[in-house]
């Protein structure tokens, strides 16, 4: 990325974060935007696919603590004017003059790898930025090594796949080296000239007052060389958009929402670095019967009256089969039972499965049903709401009392 790209972009306002925002608010918001723009789900919209790259572009930078910081401090450095007055300040002949600060000699730094002239590591810090290492030739800018931008995609599996693992397809749209010139950006056959204008360094210097102000060659874009006639796939960007396709394997006992992480399977490195990491975030559907607490899978079971008061055997379902439950007589309503190992495995661990009966209250009785409700309520003795009514019987006694 040049000099210009970094002073003129504002990858927070990319993000729709303040300048403060943490690493999580970061990854958040990229999150979102990333869903919303993916190509996928905007096929032949090519404002959303321009947005979708920015974005990525902001996230890979301000994701990585050691490039944030060179992005913060060189875009304050440069949008406050803090180079102005070192060595002399302005004056007559100073842009120019040895009482001057020739900002070209900084960027010539960066852009040759050389020493930082007493620049207290400048050029260290602008070479990061720029991505420009000792060059091997004109317009031939050496990419230092980077590790590639971590990539995210997501995956919905069913309640039954999260518990007991399942193998999925993933398909990645992303930016790769153009397979038709390898990334040079000229059609096969012929190559990329050098820039006349900033003879294959990619920088232009012009005077602005009391200094000399660096910045990319507006002739060739700041890369150095031109390119007469472009590759007929990727037009001359080198790189072009393709999907890649691959399997993995969610383990058992993955939970919703869940990411994993998918070593090395992100975007290609720059100049020989690491590939970036692969984020899968695991959506998981909800099952007709059973819910899920942690590693213990729950399950309600509608019973009568008559199976809690006389107790009775339930046969319950299990994710792998089914299982008999004894209820003892007098079972109250909304007791849980515990049927061991018939959880979530997960890294060794077995949770249970954890059963809790409901009286079902009948919407319509028949006449007989009705006859015989009756019947048993006249039968009761015992006062199912005995403390409440002692409670009343001696509220009522003591007012009684105070009103004679």
């Amino acid at each position: 990325m040049s000099a210009k790209d970094y002073y003129e972009k504002d990858f927070y306002k990319e993000l729709g974060v303040v300048k403060t925002a943490s690493g999580d608010e970061i990854k958040k918001a990229y999150r979102k935007l990333a869903r919303d723009l993916h190509p996928d789900k905007n096929p032949g919209n090519k404002q959303a696919e321009e947005r979708f790259k920015a974005v990525s572009e902001a996230y890979d930078v301000l994701s990585d603590p050691a490039k944030r910081k060179e992005y913060d401090e060189a875009r304050n450095l440069m949008a406050s004017g803090a180079f102005r007055g070192f060595g002399g300040g302005a004056g007559p002949g100073a842009g120019g003059g040895t009482g001057g600060f020739d900002m070209s000699d900084l960027f010539r730094n960066a852009s040759q790898g050389g020493a930082d002239g007493g620049l207290g590591g400048f050029g260290d810090l602008f070479g990061g930025l720029f991505n420009r290492g000792g060059g091997t030739g004109p317009g031939t800018g050496r990419v230092r090594a980077q590790k590639g931008a971590d990539l995210e995609t997501e995956v919905r599996i069913g309640f039954a796949d999260a518990v007991n693992g399942v193998t999925v397809p993933l398909g990645l749209t992303e930016r790769a080296t153009c397979p038709t010139c390898h990334g040079i950006g000229a059609k096969p056959g012929t190559a990329p000239r050098e820039c006349p204008v900033c003879h294959g360094s990619g920088l232009t210097t012009r005077n602005q007052g009391s200094f000399a102000f660096s910045e990319p060659c507006a002739n060739c874009h700041g890369t150095g060389s031109i390119i007469d006639d472009p590759c007929p796939t990727c037009h001359g960007e080198r790189t072009v958009l393709q999907t890649r396709r691959l399997t993995t394997r969610i383990p058992a006992g993955v939970s919703d929402g869940q990411r994993i992480k998918l070593a090395g399977k992100g975007e290609p490195g720059a100049g020989g670095g690491p590939n970036g990491d692969l984020y899968v975030v695991v959506h998981v559907s909800g099952h007709e019967l059973f819910g899920r607490n942690g590693d213990n899978l729950t399950l309600t079971v509608p019973v009568t009256f008559p199976e809690l008061a006389l107790g009775t055997t339930l046969t319950v379902p299990t994710l792998s089969g089914s299982v008999s439950l004894r209820v003892p007589a007098g079972t109250g309503n909304g007791r849980k039972f515990r049927v061991k190992g018939a959880g979530v495995t997960r890294k060794g661990v077995t949770g249970d499965l954890i059963v809790t009966v409901e009286v079902a209250v009948p919407q319509k009785l028949s006449s007989e049903a009705k006859a015989a409700l009756e019947e048993f309520a006249k039968a009761q003795t015992a006062d199912p709401r005995e403390a409440i009514t002692r409670a009343l019987r001696s509220r009522d006694g003591a007012a009684a009392g105070s009103s004679s």
